[in-house]
C-alpha cells in the first residue's frame, strides 16, 4: 500500500489509461523474430485501412442476385477459371461458389444480352479479373478482410506460385479452405516460405508426438508456429500442461479459431503462476479457468496482475484473489474492475482509499459492471462526498449498481435533511417562498448544500456590498452561487485590484462573476490595447466588454485594427501559458 500512496491521483489515472483504455484489453500482436512484417509495412500490400471500410460500406449496399441469376453466373466464372485460366477444378469450383460477393459486383459490369452465362463468359473474355479477390472470399475471408491484403501489380494465382504451393500444402495437410484465410490474415509469411519448407515444418511437429488433428486446430488458431525453427515456447507449454494433466484433446477444446495465440506469453503466465500456487491449487485453478492462460494468451492475467502490483496488492492475496475468481471471462473482469477504478476516480475519492477498495475487495470490483457515473449519482440522488463514504462504509452496495439493475436512490442522511432545511431557509431569505413553483425551481438551480450557499452569499456581502443589492445580484444570476466561496472571492479580486473597477459594477452585471478568469482577462487585455490604439471607446461598459461571443468580439471590435488579430492570438497563447 506504501507504493500506491506515494503516486498522485492523475499519475495513476494516466497510467491506467494508458495500460488499458488504449489497448482497450486487446492484447498485442505478437509476431516472431526476423518475420515481424505488418500488413501496412509489407511492400505487396497497398490498400488502406479507409479503402478497407469504404468496401465494407459498398459491399453491405450490394442488392441480392435472384438465385437463378447467381448459379449462371457461378457456372460462367467456374468454366473461365478451370478452362481459361487452368486453375485446378477443386480451387476453381470453390472459388467460384463461395465468392458470391465478388460475383455481385461482377455482374454489375456485365451487359446481359441474352442469357446470364453467355453474357458473362464474353465479359470474361475481354475482361480478365483480380483472381485474389474470388480466392481470398472463397478462403473465407469478406472483402473488407481481403482488401489490404490484396497482391500488389498482381492479378493471377499462377503469378504466385509460391504462394500457391504453399496455399496445397495446407490443403493436402486437412486445413479447411474457409479457415486458409485466417491463417493468411494471421501470419502471411506461412505462404512466402520457399519451396518444400512448409511440409518439413510440419512433419517436424509430427515427428515430436503431435497428432495430426491437434496440429490442423494449432495451425488455424496459431500459424505463427510454423515460422522459422520449431517453437520451443510452444512445445514447453505442452509439456507443463502435460505434466498438470492437460492432454491435447483439452487444450484444443480451449483454443478459438478466431483468435491468435502467443506461445511466449502463454509460458511466462504458466511460469509465474507456478511460483504462485502449490501443484493442486495450480491444477484447479487452471482447470476451472483456463481463459487465464488462452484469452489474448494470458495478456488479460498479465495486465490484473500489473494492476493489482501498481496498487500495492501482495502476491499472496493476489495468489488468494485467483483462487477466488469468478465465472467470468478474464478480459471482463478486468475492464469491470478498471472501470470502478475510473468511477472512484470521477467521484473524487481519495487515493489511498480507492487503493484500499481495490485491494480488500478486488473480486466483487471485477464481478460488477457498474452503470455510468453520471447516471448512478442521479439514480441514488446524491453527492459525490457522500457516495465516497458511503461506499467505504458499503462496498457490497456496488454489486446493486450494475447494469440490468433498477437502482434504488439511498435514504436522506441526517445531514441531508439538516442541508435541505439550510437550503430552504436561505431561498425564503430570498424570497422564493410566496411561490411554489419558484421554490422548486430554485432548489435545482442553485446546486450545493445549504451552508455552502449561504457562505457564497456572505463572502460577497463581506467584501462591501449592501445584502439587499446581493440579494437582487442572486436573483438575477442565481448561478453565480454555483462555485466555491474561494472562487468567487478571487473573481471580486480581479475585478477590483487587477482590472481597477469599482465594487459596485457587479450590483448592474452580477453574471461577471459567472465568467472565466481566463475570459475576462483576455477580453480585458485586448480591449486595452485596442484604446490604447484609439480604436475602441474609452468609455465601454464591464458587460459590453465580457458578455458579448468571441464572434461579436472579434468583429466589432478586434478586427477594427489590422494587427488585432495577431494580438488576440498572442494574448490568448500568453494567458494560457499562465495558466
Amino acid at each position: 500500500m506504501t507504493h500506491f500512496r506515494n503516486l498522485r491521483k492523475p499519475a495513476i489515472l494516466k497510467w491506467v489509461s494508458s495500460c488499458f483504455f488504449e489497448n482497450q484489453l486487446n492484447p498485442p500482436v505478437f509476431v516472431k523474430g526476423s518475420f515481424h512484417l505488418s500488413q501496412r509495412q509489407n511492400p505487396r500490400f497497398y490498400r488502406s485501412k479507409g479503402s478497407a471500410v469504404a468496401v465494407k460500406r459498398e459491399v453491405l449496399e450490394v442488392p441480392k442476385i435472384p438465385r437463378a441469376t447467381l448459379k449462371e453466373a457461378q457456372a460462367a466464372l467456374l468454366e473461365y477459371l478451370h478452362w481459361t485460366r487452368s486453375i485446378p477444378f477443386m480451387d476453381a469450383e470453390s472459388m467460384s461458389k463461395n465468392s458470391p460477393h465478388f460475383l455481385r459486383n461482377l455482374l454489375k459490369k456485365v451487359n446481359i444480352v441474352k442469357d446470364v452465362r453467355s453474357s458473362m463468359a464474353r465479359f470474361l473474355r475481354y475482361h480478365p479479373i483480380n483472381e485474389f479477390e474470388p480466392f481470398f472470399e472463397s478462403l473465407g475471408l469478406k472483402p473488407w478482410e481481403y482488401t489490404p491484403l490484396l497482391p500488389r501489380n498482381l492479378m493471377f494465382l499462377s503469378d504466385d506460385s509460391l504462394f500457391f504451393e504453399n496455399y496445397r500444402v495446407l490443403c493436402q495437410f486437412g486445413i479447411e479452405r474457409n479457415k486458409i484465410g485466417r491463417i493468411y490474415k494471421k501470419a502471411i509469411q506461412v505462404f512466402q516460405l520457399e519451396s518444400g519448407a512448409l511440409p518439413l515444418k510440419l512433419q517436424a511437429y509430427q515427428e515430436l508426438g503431435l497428432s495430426h488433428s491437434f496440429m490442423v486446430k494449432i495451425i488455424v488458431c496459431s500459424p505463427c508456429v510454423l515460422i522459422g525453427d520449431v517453437d520451443m515456447k510452444f512445445i514447453k507449454v505442452l509439456e507443463i500442461l502435460r505434466s498438470m494433466g492437460f492432454d491435447h484433446a483439452w487444450i484444443q477444446e480451449h483454443l478459438s479459431d478466431q483468435d491468435s495465440y502467443n506461445w511466449g506469453l502463454i509460458l511466462r503466465v504458466l511460469n509465474i503462476f507456478s511460483e504462485m500456487f502449490c501443484g493442486n491449487e495450480f491444477v484447479r485453478l487452471i482447470s476451472q479457468h483456463p481463459g487465464l492462460l488462452f484469452e489474448g494468451s494470458g495478456y488479460a492475467t498479465f495486465s490484473l496482475i500489473g494492476f493489482l502490483l501498481k496498487f500495492g496488492h501482495p502476491i499472496d492475496q493476489i495468489s488468494s484473489m485467483f483462487l477466488q475468481f469468478p465465472k467470468i471471462q478474464v478480459q471482463q473482469f478486468v475492464s469491470n474492475l478498471i472501470k470502478c477504478f475510473v468511477f472512484f476516480h470521477e467521484i473524487e475519492m481519495e487515493v489511498d482509499e480507492i487503493a484500499k477498495l481495490v485491494c480488500s475487495y478486488t473480486v466483487l470490483l471485477g464481478s460488477c459492471r457498474l452503470k455510468k457515473t453520471n447516471s448512478l449519482l442521479s439514480n441514488l440522488n446524491v453527492g459525490k462526498k457522500r457516495l465516497c463514504k458511503y461506499i467505504q462504509d458499503n462496498p457490497q452496495e456496488l454489486s446493486k449498481w450494475v447494469i440490468g439493475l433498477r437502482i434504488v436512490p439511498l435514504p436522506d442522511s441526517g445531514e441531508d435533511i439538516e442541508s435541505k432545511r439550510l437550503k430552504m431557509k436561505f431561498l425564503l431569505d430570498l424570497g422564493y417562498g410566496e411561490n411554489p413553483n419558484m421554490m422548486n425551481k430554485a432548489f435545482k438551480v442553485f446546486r450545493g448544500r445549504g451552508g455552502e450557499l449561504q457562505e457564497r452569499f456572505d463572502s460577497i456581502v463581506n467584501a462591501g456590498l449592501d445584502k439587499a443589492d446581493v440579494s437582487e445580484m442572486v436573483t438575477v444570476s442565481p448561478q453565480i452561487l454555483n462555485q466555491s466561496k474561494t472562487v468567487i472571492q478571487s473573481k471580486i479580486d480581479i475585478l477590483v485590484n487587477e482590472l481597477g473597477y469599482p465594487l459596485s459594477s457587479l450590483v448592474s452585471f452580477p453574471s461577471f462573476l459567472s465568467y472565466t478568469t481566463q475570459r475576462v482577462r483576455l477580453r480585458m487585455a485586448m480591449y486595452n490595447w485596442l484604446k490604447g490604439h484609439k480604436k475602441a471607446e474609452p468609455d465601454l461598459a464591464l458587460s459590453t466588454i465580457v458578455a458579448c461571443s468571441d464572434k461579436i468580439f472579434l468583429n466589432q471590435y478586434v478586427n477594427h485594427h489590422p494587427s488585432g488579430p495577431r494580438v488576440w492570438q498572442d494574448l490568448k497563447a500568453k494567458l494560457s501559458m499562465d495558466k
